[in-house]
């Protein structure tokens, strides 16, 4: 069978995320990395024996792979995607799928124009406890969700921005604590409501750094077409990382979640726990708060192009959680409601 041959632009921190799920593939040749620091490219060229690029354009006109991931700053996303779609080529994006609504839009309908899968990259979908959550709902054993929230304690210093020649920027991340960190536990709560928002009305604020532009606080609430409403909280000045908390209230029972466990309590008195299983894989340097389930989203990607089918998280699919993003930064700018 021939093998996937697969690139990945951006050798930096996220990068061991994808490429250690593509080297274990026995489907899937690593034919090519890019980065503009050239000492990482050359480094991760050679930790994996494959070429190093340090233009993605020229990596990708020369070596025209199946499947490219793109691990870049949040305003490239878009740029990188588009480019690799024109030419045909299957997109794997780490979130979020664009700064700008619209332009991430366009390209979902470019990738559509092109018959190429476009993903992004939403891995705490896959956290067993995630899965439990979702199956029972579907299941109907809670009922329709009444409301939910959640919450995001977590530490980022000056110190971690600092760092970045990208992050704690508007024009270069898109944002702060929303669009960085709590994007992936809205994009869950919205996954698990899935209705249509029909209105985004929040607050932001930086109260805790000097030297970044974007927010390190936020609130706000989302309000659904079904009744649902959705309030969450996010801040990065914290002492540490706490783990996230999302609960829902139904008409059949409660839900507290987090990204390694989850605790539904039924009405008729029954209680299902569930805690995340081990992944076999060793990530070089990977943190804990990414999660470990890239590695589920990254095959059901690869299956859906072999299958030719569209994958479980599509861009399609990501611009839901964009949508609400966008208009958070949009009532928080104008501090009014943004109607969706």
């Amino acid at each position: 069978m021939k093998k996937l041959r697969a690139a990945i632009i951006g050798c930096g921190n996220i990068f061991t995320m994808h490429v250690t799920p593509v080297v274990n593939r026995g489907d899937t040749e690593l034919v090519g990395v890019c980065d503009i620091k050239k000492d990482r490219a050359d480094r991760a060229a050679a930790k994996y024996g494959t070429k190093a690029y340090y233009d993605y354009e020229r990596m990708i006109d020369e070596l025209r792979p199946d499947i490219v991931h793109i691990c870049l700053p949040h305003y490239l996303h878009p740029i990188a995607s588009e480019y690799a779609l024109k030419r045909g080529v299957n997109v794997l994006c780490e979130k979020p799928i664009s700064i700008d609504y619209a332009y991430g839009e366009r390209n979902v309908s470019l990738a559509a124009e092109n018959g190429v899968n476009y993903g992004v990259i939403f891995q705490c979908r896959y956290n067993d406890a995630s899965q439990l959550v979702k199956k029972t709902l579907l299941s109907g054993e809670l009922g329709k969700i009444i409301s939910a929230r959640s919450a995001l304690t977590w530490y980022r210093p000056d110190e971690y921005y600092a760092s970045s020649d990208w992050k704690g920027t508007w024009d270069k991340e898109g944002g702060g604590v929303i669009i960085d960190q709590a994007i992936h536990s809205m994009d869950l709560v919205n996954w698990f409501i899935d209705s249509e928002p029909k209105q985004v009305y929040a607050n932001y604020a930086n109260r805790g750094h000097d030297i970044m532009e974007v927010e390190d606080s936020a609130e706000g609430l989302v309000t659904y077409e079904n009744g649902v409403r959705y309030a969450f909280w996010a801040m990065n000045n914290y002492g540490c990382d706490e783990p996230i908390e999302i609960r829902l209230y139904c008409e059949k029972g409660k839900v507290i979640l987090t990204y390694d466990d989850a605790w539904i309590t039924f009405d008729d008195g029954r209680d299902i726990h569930v805690r995340q299983s081990a992944d076999n894989l060793v990530y070089e340097n990977g943190k804990d708060y990414w999660g470990f389930q890239h590695v589920k989203q990254i095959d059901d990607f690869y299956r859906s192009v072999k299958e030719k089918r569209a994958p479980e998280i599509s861009a399609a699919e990501a611009l839901k959680i964009q949508k609400i993003v966008c208009a958070f930064y949009k009532s928080g700018k104008t501090g009014k409601p943004v109607k969706l």
